[in-house]
């Protein structure tokens, strides 16, 4: 996540399951959850389902971060799906241009 210090910084990430190897997302969870906020949503498209993670950026100051949301499935393959999350926001350039 990338932005300047005070905007409201966003991204979202589409989850899709192979059709050979469906599952579904039992639970999440982060370690810290001090620099970001999320939602997970299911959704379905055709008759497939999918998921929809939208990360928020909590961080109102210049600086960098770390946090990682974890996915828990019921697959045999992937237990477990990490997110990595990489925060770094900026101070705004002089005359508050970006």
């Amino acid at each position: 996540m990338r932005g300047f210090a005070g905007d409201q910084i966003t991204h979202k990430v589409k989850i899709i399951p192979e059709e050979k190897y469906p599952f579904k997302i039992l639970g999440d969870r982060t370690i810290q959850k001090k620099n970001i906020r999320y939602e997970l949503e299911e959704a379905k498209r055709s008759k497939k389902i999918e998921y929809v993670l939208t990360i928020a950026n909590l961080n109102k100051e210049k600086g960098r971060y770390f946090e990682t949301i974890r996915l828990k499935t019921d697959s045999k393959i992937r237990p477990q799906i990490k997110i990595r999350v990489y925060g770094n926001i900026l101070d705004r350039s002089p005359g508050g241009k970006k």
